[in-house]
């Protein structure tokens, strides 16, 4: 089990302090993950929506972020973090006030490079958006 392991597995069990930042965007944490793949449902409010009741799409890319990191930290190697170095959002449709199945996965890692993509689905099964990232692979330097 490495630090990132221990992590996903307390923010899974809901022990986990979650960051600030985390808090403050109203990210919430994670519901499961296994090696390669994280998931949660997560429910926008009234503050993450733009006047006509949309998703603000900066928002979807903090997320997307998020998630992609938590994919990353499935596999990320004992003694090393990783930093996003690119991210790509696509948006397909306008996201509103409607529950997210949100859903990341690790599609190749090496020993420098982890890349991840993340997939938006309200409930129906409708594809709200799609995101991938690379993570550049560090040498651990304490916290995350």
């Amino acid at each position: 089990m490495s630090w990132a392991t221990e992590r996903l597995d307390e923010l899974q069990s809901g022990r986990a302090e979650l960051p600030p930042v985390v808090r403050t965007l109203q990210l919430g944490s994670l519901d499961d993950w296994s090696e390669g793949r994280v998931s949660k449902r997560w429910v926008p409010t009234e503050d993450v929506l733009n006047g006509d009741g949309s998703m603000f799409g900066g928002y979807i890319a903090a997320l997307a972020d998020q998630m992609l990191g938590f994919a990353a930290m499935t596999v990320v190697p004992e003694g090393s973090a990783f930093r996003t170095i690119n991210l790509n959002v696509q948006f397909i449709r306008i996201g509103r006030a409607h529950p997210l199945l949100i859903e990341a996965m690790v599609v190749s890692a090496t020993k420098s490079l982890i890349v991840a993509e993340v997939v938006f689905l309200r409930e129906d099964g409708e594809l709200i958006a799609r995101a991938s990232a690379q993570q550049l692979v560090v040498p651990f330097a304490g916290s995350s």
